[in-house]
Parts: structure tokens; C-alpha cells; sequence
């Protein structure tokens, strides 16, 4: 090889060094799925921002109740799926696969559990008002049923994703750790 600014060596272009500098995949599919878990987080943020909105307005009666109904049962431990979130981040910065070992099994208890638990509980209201068109709890003149029913489905949404990106995540960093040993 040629020094900085000396004679090149014979039989080569100085382009003969590409091979060397690629990132191995599993880095590059590391940082791919840490952001794309990353905006699914801040979705999940945004909806838990929602839930806790309407049960702090139809707790604190701060709007009529007609208006926003008072929460679901499965809505209060729905609360607590803001913690497997905050695993999720803590695990990023030192691909600690213990943290996200552990996000990913309180998003099913935290997350998925209510979200499945919720939509087993509005089911016989769901049933009432599309067979009878009854609704008896509204949100800002929406059926408190449907609106909620769409919120179950897009938060399964994201937390599936979000399962199913760490999963990738942690084969990722599984197999860095692998490579490492065998050097």
C-alpha cells in the first residue's frame, strides 16, 4: 500500500480498499430496526397520551359526560404498557438483549393482554349497537364503543409490530454476539 501523500503501489487504483469498508448486515438491520421500533414507540406514546387523556377528562368530569364517556376496565392496566416501551428504549443504546428480552414480555402482559381483554369486554356493547343501533356511551358524539374498538385495533397494530421488530432486533444482536465469540 502507498503511504499519504507518497507513490502509489504498483497494479492498483486506490480502489481496491471498497470491500473493506461495508458495515456487516446484521449492524446495518440493528440501526434499521432500533428506528423503525423507535416510531412505533412514538405511536404507542401518542395512543397511551389519548387513554390517559380521556380517563383524566372522564375521571375529573372536566367535559359533560355525554361528551367522553368514562374509561373501560381494560383501559387502567392498559396503562402500565408505557413501561415495556421504556425497556424497549433503554435497551438501544448498549444493545442490551436483556432489557429488550424483558420489553418484549411485558409488551404481551402490559399491552396485548389488555388490548385483547378490551375487546372481549365491548364486544356485547359492540353487538348491541350494530343489532339494535344503541350506543350509551359517547365520545364527542362518536359511539364510545367504536371509537374505542378502533383504538384497540390500531394499538394491536403497533404492538405487534413492535414485537415482531425486536424479534428481528434481538436475532440481530444474537448473532453479533455469536461472531464476536468465534474471534
Amino acid at each position: 500500500m502507498a503511504s499519504r501523500g507518497g507513490p502509489r503501489a504498483a497494479g492498483t487504483d486506490g480502489s481496491d480498499f471498497q470491500h473493506r469498508e461495508r458495515v456487516a448486515s446484521h449492524y446495518q438491520m440493528s440501526v434499521t430496526l432500533k428506528s423503525e421500533i423507535k416510531k412505533l414507540i412514538y405511536m404507542h406514546v401518542v395512543i397511551w397520551l389519548l387513554l390517559l387523556a380521556q380517563m383524566v377528562v372522564g375521571h375529573l368530569k372536566l367535559l359533560p359526560h355525554d361528551q367522553v364517556a368514562m374509561p373501560y376496565q381494560w383501559e387502567y392496566p392498559y396503562l402500565l404498557s408505557i413501561l415495556p416501551s421504556l425497556l424497549g428504549l433503554l435497551s438501544f443504546p448498549r444493545n442490551n438483549i436483556s432489557y429488550l428480552v424483558l420489553s418484549m414480555i411485558s409488551t404481551g402482559l402490559f399491552s396485548m393482554a389488555p388490548l385483547i381483554y378490551g375487546a372481549m369486554e365491548m364486544f356485547p356493547m359492540a353487538q348491541q349497537l350494530y343489532r339494535h343501533g344503541k350506543a350509551y356511551r359517547f365520545i364527542f358524539g362518536f359511539s364510545a364503543v367504536s371509537v374505542m374498538y378502533l383504538v384497540v385495533v390500531v394499538a394491536a397494530q403497533v404492538h405487534g409490530w413492535q414485537l415482531y421488530y425486536s424479534k428481528k432486533l434481538l436475532d440481530s444482536w444474537f448473532t453479533s454476539t455469536q461472531e464476536k465469540k468465534k474471534k
